[in-house]
């Protein structure tokens, strides 16, 4: 006699789930380009150097080095390292030498980075206002904080299974 589950499959999502998850990714993706679109559009920078750049600007001194940026952006190393050349040659970064160590170096913030951070943030967070917070009741911002801490602390804590069969 066959057992009846009593879970879903894991393995499988239900017409409900796929249809949460593609509204999810839709929005989270759409967000993404959205902000990335009014960045280039506005200042002619990326939601990447825009990254790189507010990373800098709340660190002490302006300057992080690049495992640092690895540690606050989540990117890969290769990955940072290529965006800083990119963001040097446009003048909004400079490398200095680390005294703590000769193998690293500074990354700091440069007149050029900082003034671009200065002139796009208005208009940046008045997107990020006008798609988050006026879209939302204070009720749905109170469920949305909630739902995303749950969702970043489960993976933090690896809560995804490597398996499929996990």
């Amino acid at each position: 006699m066959p057992i009846a589950r009593t879970r879903p499959d894991p393995r499988k999502l239900s017409a409900a789930e796929a249809e949460l998850f593609h509204a999810f990714y839709l929005m989270r993706r759409g967000f993404d380009r959205t902000l990335d679109a009014q960045l280039q559009r506005d200042d002619g920078i990326s939601i990447s150097e825009l990254e790189v750049l507010m990373a800098l600007v709340r660190s002490p001194g302006r300057r992080l080095r690049v495992r640092d940026l690895v540690e606050l952006t989540g990117w890969e190393k290769s990955r940072v390292s290529h965006q800083v050349t990119r963001m040097e040659g446009r003048g909004l970064v400079e490398r200095e030498d680390c005294a703590e160590d000769r193998r690293a170096s500074w990354i700091r913030l440069s007149g050029d980075g900082r003034r671009v951070v200065v002139r796009a943030l208005p208009k940046h967070t008045a997107t990020i206002r006008r798609i988050l917070f006026d879209a939302l009741t204070p009720e749905q911002q109170d469920e949305l904080l909630g739902i995303s801490t749950r969702m970043t602390d489960a993976m933090a804590a690896g809560d995804v299974p490597s398996r499929p069969d996990a």
